[in-house]
């Protein structure tokens, strides 16, 4: 990953994922929660085949692309066969795109079209996934992604036992680092909420994924406009060391 490109140093990014987000009012939601201070709009994808849900595809995307401005679009495919998603979800403007070793039959092959389709590549994990599926592919990732919850819904609660495991990627991510010269990014994806952050910030996580933590904001005085919420998780990171 180029230097001056989000994650070129340690930093960290709040990714708001939409699957917590009001669907009616879409393009408001993502212009919203940019404005209060996310860096990344998530697309949790699931084709109730690989994960037990039906979310959205790339003609959503499409459709919320101008309302993210610079703001990258952060495809996490939780779906099989997952390749011609990578083509339909670049196409429709994703600059990251994520997915599962399980669900694709040659995980290389996949990173590559990804890259190919001028996106960054990243490798999703779940809970029970372990971190071996990294072993022959980190030259062609930009980024791991580590499930804290397992996958299909949002509002679950963070499995604690996940932190080992992140500290046990940012562990082998660093020596990629310091033999190749290039850092990958390391994501955390569920249950994650400002009580929590701080103990995932610490364990080795640079992105952040939150979306009923952020968006749940709807039944509060903040509705639609976030910024208390994400200025209460970015104040439990600033007491990261």
């Amino acid at each position: 990953m180029d230097t001056d490109s989000p994650g070129g140093s340690r930093k960290f990014l709040l990714a708001a994922s939409i699957l917590s987000a009001d669907f009616a009012s879409l393009g408001a939601e993502v212009s919203d929660v940019l404005a209060s201070g996310a860096d990344w709009i998530h697309f949790d994808v699931m084709d109730n085949h690989y994960a037990p849900n039906l979310t959205v595809g790339p003609m959503v995307c499409e459709a919320v692309r101008p309302y993210a401005g610079a703001a990258w679009i952060d495809a996490h495919l939780m779906a099989e066969p997952v390749d011609a998603l990578v083509s339909s979800f670049a196409r429709a403007g994703a600059r990251m795109i994520t997915f599962h070793p399980e669900a694709s039959r040659h995980v290389d092959r996949t990173l590559t079209l990804i890259r190919e389709e001028g996106c960054l590549a990243g490798l999703a994990l779940n809970p029970a996934t372990p971190l071996s599926w990294l072993d022959h592919v980190l030259d062609r990732l930009d980024m791991v992604l580590l499930m804290s919850v397992n996958p299909g819904f949002g509002g679950q609660s963070f499995l604690p036992f996940l932190l080992p495991k992140i500290a046990a990627a940012r562990a082998l991510l660093d020596a990629y680092a310091s033999v190749s010269g290039r850092r990958v990014l390391l994501e955390v994806d569920g249950g994650v909420k400002a009580e929590n952050i701080a103990a995932v910030a610490e364990a080795g996580a640079d992105v952040f994924v939150a979306g009923s933590a952020i968006f749940g904001a709807r039944a509060t005085a903040d509705a639609h406009h976030y910024d208390s919420v994400v200025a209460r998780l970015r104040a439990a990171l600033l007491a990261v060391k």
